[in-house]
């Protein structure tokens, strides 16, 4: 036990951060969306569940892939965390899944939510804090790239350094981004069923935070494969 605490404190730093944040962001999202009933803050917190399940694993797999090798594992750990992210993608498409088809039936068959003012206070904090751990990533991204820049910097400059920083940061940036995006279209969609009464639209944002969600979790399995088919 107290190899795998030592172990922990190599961990990826950043998707630590992402996943407690996320963790919290879950939380109140969940309580917002218990008293509210609104689909677009459903979405949320199954989109925010699923990033801070999957940055745990980050975290974890790429801690323990630190391990030194072993006789019955001569060639080290350092796939672990190709296998732990295949749990990952499991968790976060099957929540994917299940946002696409809660927005569908509010697409549908429209139903109005309460709690207005909750969603837009609970969304609006969700996107700063969501914004401010893009931030930090993208600042881990310009580090381990090497790249110097300004305070937009790790906002601007680090997309087009992703590809050289470590996987693990890579996945909680366009992680969060994502995360940040969809916190901004349920917020849009939120305001316009309010103050129009066009409903569907919660639905259509439920629809397109899903599919934001499958992307990532294309990017976390592409990368696998990218990873798996070089240590061949």
């Amino acid at each position: 036990m107290g190899e795998f605490f030592k172990l922990l404190k190599g961990g990826n730093r950043p998707s630590l951060l992402a996943a407690v944040m996320n963790t919290l962001i879950a939380i109140m999202k969940g309580v917002a969306f218990f008293f509210t009933g609104n689909v677009a803050m459903f979405a949320e917190t199954m989109h925010s569940i699923g990033d801070a399940a999957n940055q745990y694993f980050v975290f974890i797999g790429s801690a323990l892939s630190k391990k030194a090798p072993t006789k019955r594992f001569p060639n080290g750990f350092g796939r672990l965390l190709n296998l732990v992210l295949l749990g990952a993608v499991l968790i976060v498409g099957i929540m994917a899944y299940e946002t696409i088809v809660e927005g569908w039936h509010q697409l549908t068959h429209p139903v109005e939510a309460e709690g207005f003012i909750i969603s837009v206070v609970v969304l609006s904090i969700a996107v700063i804090l969501e914004f401010a751990v893009l931030y930090k990533a993208g600042k881990e991204v310009l580090h381990e790239s090497g790249v110097k820049g300004g305070i937009m910097a790790p906002i601007t400059t680090s997309f087009a350094h992703l590809n050289r920083a470590k996987p693990a940061t890579k996945l909680v940036f366009m992680e969060d981004l994502v995360a940040t995006g969809g916190g901004v279209l349920a917020l849009i969609a939120v305001l316009i069923a309010h103050f129009t009464g066009f409903l569907a639209i919660e639905g259509a944002a439920s629809i397109a935070i899903g599919l934001m969600m499958f992307y990532v979790v294309m990017t976390v399995f592409l990368e696998n494969a990218r990873c798996d088919w070089g240590n061949r």
